[in-house]
């Protein structure tokens, strides 16, 4: 352990760093190859057969050729990953854009919300309140 110097660790260090760096590179690129919808299925397994027997030089060369519709590829996913969950809200929320009965009854329950707290500070009588509320039910 003694003629391990602090310039021997952070070379190893280093190698190590970028070994990592260099597995991060090969997931994306097979998580990518799976996902390209534009390769046939013998394009994928080219790919992947040269990313998986020469890994060096089939993930450097996947990355020149089409490391361009990766980036495009990963932004329509995100798009579409945020439009589904935007859209989860909304249906969830009951505010749907489609108009419909949920978007009345959101209206409503906020309309009743708003006549109960003016009823709760005295802005309104429990009459008022009352008629208000049947006006908005029928």
């Amino acid at each position: 352990m003694d003629d391990y110097s602090l310039l021997d660790l952070f070379w190893t260090m280093l190698w190590f760093f970028l070994w990592i760096m260099w597995l991060f590179l090969l997931f994306k690129v097979i998580t990518d190859i799976f996902r390209s919808h534009d390769l046939s299925g013998w394009g994928k397994a080219g790919w992947l057969i040269l990313t998986l027997v020469l890994p060096y030089l089939g993930v450097l060369v996947y990355v020149i050729v089409r490391g361009k519709s990766m980036s495009k590829r990963d932004i329509k996913e995100a798009q579409d990953r945020d439009a589904a969950f935007k859209a989860y809200v909304r249906e969830a929320a009951g505010t749907s854009d489609a108009g419909g009965d949920a978007m009345k009854k959101g209206s409503h329950v906020d309309d009743l919300a708003k006549l109960a707290e003016l009823r709760d500070r005295g802005a309104i009588t429990d009459e008022e309140y009352q008629r208000a509320k049947t006006r908005l039910l029928v």
